[in-house]
Formats: C-alpha cells, sequence, structure tokens
C-alpha cells in the first residue's frame, strides 16, 4: 500500500463508516490521546514501570497504526500530500544533517 492510497482509503473511511471528519482540533487531541497510548507501552516495555492490569492487550504496532492514521486524517483535513511531504523532508533532512550525526561525539 502506497502513502497517497493510504490517504484515499481513510478518507473514503471517514466518509462513509465515519460520516464526516471531526474538526481538526479534536484530530489533533485525538492524536495525542494516541501518542499517550503509545507512550504508556513503551515505558512499561523498555522503561522501568511494570505493567499494570490495564495495560494487558495493548498492542504497540496497533498503537503505532492508530497514530498513523489520525496523523493521515489531518494530513487530508488540510490538504496535505503526505507522499510529497515526506519526499521534501527526506530530502530537507539530507541536506541539514549530512554530517551531523557523523560529527557528533555522543553517538560514536
Amino acid at each position: 500500500m502506497t502513502i497517497k492510497n493510504y490517504q484515499k482509503e481513510v478518507d473514503y473511511w471517514i466518509k462513509t463508516v465515519g460520516v464526516r471528519y471531526f474538526s481538526e482540533l479534536t484530530n489533533l487531541g485525538i492524536l495525542m490521546e494516541e501518542v499517550g497510548e503509545l507512550s504508556r507501552i513503551m515505558v512499561r516495555k523498555y522503561g522501568d514501570q511494570s505493567n499494570k492490569k490495564s495495560d494487558e492487550g495493548m498492542d504497540l504496532a496497533d498503537e503505532m497504526a492508530d497514530i498513523l492514521w489520525v496523523l493521515t486524517a489531518l494530513a487530508n483535513q488540510c490538504d496535505i500530500d503526505l507522499t510529497e511531504a515526506l519526499k521534501k523532508n527526506m530530502e530537507k533532512k539530507n541536506a541539514r544533517d549530512i554530517d551531523r550525526h557523523k560529527n557528533n561525539p555522543k553517538l560514536r
């Protein structure tokens, strides 16, 4: 599946199953909630906190997919072509950071 196809699928789902898009601010809030759920799993899996009973059944991959879904919905609402945005972002990173990390003594 391409990113462009995924944007179309999310749009179709929202307009059929979901009826309509939530407001951009509502979707931003939902995105923050999903990031919080990802954070909870990561902190318990890779950090120092232990699991709680309520953490059972939480799935790291599913939470990442939820984040991508809501971010895609926001991109659709804001008329952002994520494929183009990602290409431009990689170009920016490659130009800006060509030697930055190689020269970082903290990474050696």
